[in-house]
């Protein structure tokens, strides 16, 4: 029987030895979640035993893979998709003791301070991460020195309002979340409290956009289209890593703020 080759990719050679049946059946994004996870990877000093957050992971393809590859343990972590498909999933692959998933909002994570030695959020990061204060937040739930990555959709020029005549039959507002690679770093180094180690966009990304799309939606005429006409122009995906600094106190989220209700006169009585 000849190889399936929908989802090979010379560029990425730990994910071809998964079956495109089981990426296909595991979709949860747009784009391929191991190919990302892979890319972002090689810009990591992961190593086995560490934890590691796996931040907005879908239907937990990306957490299965960092188990395998890498021999960490993953908190498995999406709001949107079930935790017990997701359970399933890691127990077919035989990593129950390794992989753990979870149902949290990225806004209200149950973890304890100083608990992971490295986060990823692969192709999710954008929704949630783009709020100027979001990285203190986050990070505070790594230790000092320990890195986070992202890998995802992206577009390699910032346009502003002015939307390139080709994306507008695609282009939808959500899609204002998506930024380049230079965005992102100047976003994480504005905060102060990560050394920003790469920030950088993917060669021939917009063919590896369409590869995954043909494979996983072939009927999605208008995205393709324009994917197509842009080849590469500012579509495509980017990824950055940076480490949480050292010594860099960061501060516990507000939950509330105290108060004591003070009687006052409502009106001067003129």
């Amino acid at each position: 029987m000849p190889a399936d080759t929908r989802l090979h990719a010379d560029r990425f050679p730990r994910a071809n030895a998964y079956h495109p049946d089981w990426l296909i059946a595991g979709v949860s994004g747009g784009a391929n979640p191991l190919w990302l996870t892979e890319w972002v990877c090689e810009a990591m000093d992961l190593k086995p035993g560490m934890r590691v957050l796996d931040l907005g992971c879908g239907r937990g393809l990306s957490s299965i893979f960092l188990a395998r590859e890498f021999g960490v343990q993953v908190w498995a972590t999406d709001l949107w998709f079930d935790p017990t498909d997701r359970w399933k999933r890691v127990r077919d692959a035989g990593l129950e003791a390794s992989v753990f998933p979870i149902r949290a909002d990225a806004r209200a994570l149950p973890f304890a301070n100083d608990f992971f030695d490295a986060v990823v959020g692969i192709d999710s990061y954008f929704y949630y991460g783009t709020d100027d204060t979001y990285l203190g937040y986050l990070l505070r739930l790594l230790k000092p020195g320990g890195q986070f990555g992202i890998a995802g959709a992206a577009f390699s020029t910032e346009f502003g309002g002015t939307i390139p005549e080709h994306l507008k039959a695609w282009w939808e507002p959500g899609m204002s979340c998506l930024h380049s690679a230079a965005w992102w770093r100047a976003h994480w180094e504005r905060s102060g409290i990560a050394d920003v180690e790469l920030a950088e966009e993917l060669a021939d990304g917009w063919k590896y956009w369409l590869q995954w799309q043909h494979a996983i939606c072939p009927e999605n005429a208008v995205e393709l289209q324009a994917v197509e006409a842009d080849a590469g122009r500012y579509v495509g995906y980017a990824r950055a890593v940076c480490r949480r600094k050292p010594g860099v106190p960061l501060a516990e989220p507000i939950a509330s703020v105290p108060s004591e209700y003070m009687p006052a006169p409502l009106l001067t009585g003129r």
